[in-house]
């Protein structure tokens, strides 16, 4: 894309590219470190899906008019976009979803619903999100597994003997994240899912929150399955990714009934199209697919390693300039540490010091994100989350910091 590079990150015309970073909130400038739940949109999405609607916009495949033409082409460079972005042996193994928890359930339903049995473990972490909790759950209850959480240390960190001392002959799979929505820990992926292999389980990745501040090759990692949303990759909501390996996709029965996934239908039987089609009932997200494939150019124009580069550079400032703040504990500082700064104040709630930092403009969240397991394991209700994308500065967090001493005066 014009004008997109590597130093567009380091001279700030990256904000340029996002329309909404130009608005005011109670009368300050935005400042957006909320993009770990959702980031925002640059002008060359918002174009590509507009461009869509207005140009080219029909139900893909099947139509043989122009029109449908157009859209199946562009719908469809999409899922060659994806494999290029995750090194994917082929675009065949990219299947569409509505978002990250789809695809997780879908993994849990038809490879869980097809090949776990009773007295079976499943492996997953006390960091993990609730989507990557609650479909594994449900399976386990329904075919007698059992599910396993690995622990995190005190720091956030996680010990690799620990998770793989918990998978033996029992295990069938284990599902963990890329990357802590909370803590921002990195798991080791790669040495997890070897020890996974040779116990004759499937490794699955939720990569919701590794993908969009780290370069990632499928292959390299060794895992089966690497699940994410689009939204959480400057794309839009609705759209979402699960790569499998073909060989596994191929054993797996359709999730859901309906058109597309079909090869042929009788008023008897039905038989099945072969992956990925085999997952993609009904008509798709036709708009927000393509939007996810100008989403992946614009962060392919920048490269993955530039944007890992400036987030670690803001990631270490943050933690220095909001360690400075009298009262406030940073939870999870694991090194090599992504994407998150999770944090509590020993004179207010998290809800209340959001709800005053937003008085100033500012984006946070604050809450126990979806992971409430990990809450408990570290004795804390919730925290405050300031998470960075490739539009953050540091003068975001010294303008955070700024007004942390505020919640401070007020509450302390």
């Amino acid at each position: 894309m014009d004008g997109l590079n590597r130093n567009t990150l380091k001279d700030g015309a990256i904000r340029d590219h996002f329309p909404i970073l130009d608005r005011e909130v109670h009368g300050h400038k935005l400042v957006f470190l909320d993009s770990a739940a959702s980031a925002q949109k640059p002008r060359e999405v918002l174009d590509a899906m507009n461009d869509c609607l207005t140009g080219h916009y029909a139900n893909v495949h099947r139509g043989l008019h122009q029109l449908s033409e157009e859209a199946t082409d562009a719908y469809e460079n999409t899922r060659a976009k994806v494999a290029g972005l995750i090194n994917a042996p082929s675009p065949d193994e990219v299947v569409f979803t509505s978002g990250a928890t789809m695809a997780l359930n879908l993994i849990a339903r038809s490879w869980g619903g097809s090949f776990i049995g009773e007295g079976d473990e499943i492996l997953i972490s006390v960091a993990d999100h609730h989507a990557n909790i609650v479909p594994w759950q449900m399976i386990a209850a329904e075919k007698g597994a059992k599910l396993i959480a690995s622990p995190v240390n005190d720091d956030g960190s996680v010990s690799l003997e620990a998770i793989t001392g918990l998978i033996n002959e029992k295990t069938k799979v284990v599902s963990l994240p890329h990357v802590s929505n909370v803590l921002g820990t990195v798991f080791p992926v790669e040495q997890i899912a070897d020890a996974a292999h040779a116990a004759g389980a499937i490794m699955i990745v939720d990569g919701c929150q590794g993908l969009v501040h780290m370069p990632v090759d499928v292959q390299d990692l060794g895992c089966d399955f690497y699940v994410f949303s689009g939204h959480k990759l400057y794309g839009p909501n609705g759209i979402g990714v699960l790569w499998g390996k073909m060989e596994i996709l191929k054993t797996m029965p359709p999730f859901l009934g309906g058109g597309d996934m079909i090869d042929r239908v009788t008023i008897d039987y039905s038989t099945y199209a072969d992956p990925p089609q085999r997952f993609e009932a009904g008509t798709p997200p036709i708009v927000e697919t393509i939007g996810l494939g100008a989403a992946i150019d614009f962060v392919q124009s920048i490269g993955m390693d530039a944007i890992r580069e400036h987030e670690q550079d803001l990631l270490s400032y943050a933690h220095q300039r909001l360690s400075a703040v009298e009262g406030l504990k940073l939870i999870g500082t694991a090194p090599g540490k992504s994407g998150v700064v999770s944090f509590v104040m020993d004179c207010a709630h998290p809800h209340d010091i959001a709800t005053i930092v937003d008085r100033k403009g500012i984006a946070v969240r604050a809450g126990h994100h979806c992971a409430q397991p990990l809450m408990d394991f570290m004795g804390i209700s919730s925290t405050a989350r300031a998470s960075v994308g490739i539009y953050t500065t540091r003068e975001e967090f010294d303008a955070l910091g700024d007004a942390l001493e505020t919640v401070r005066k007020i509450f302390g």
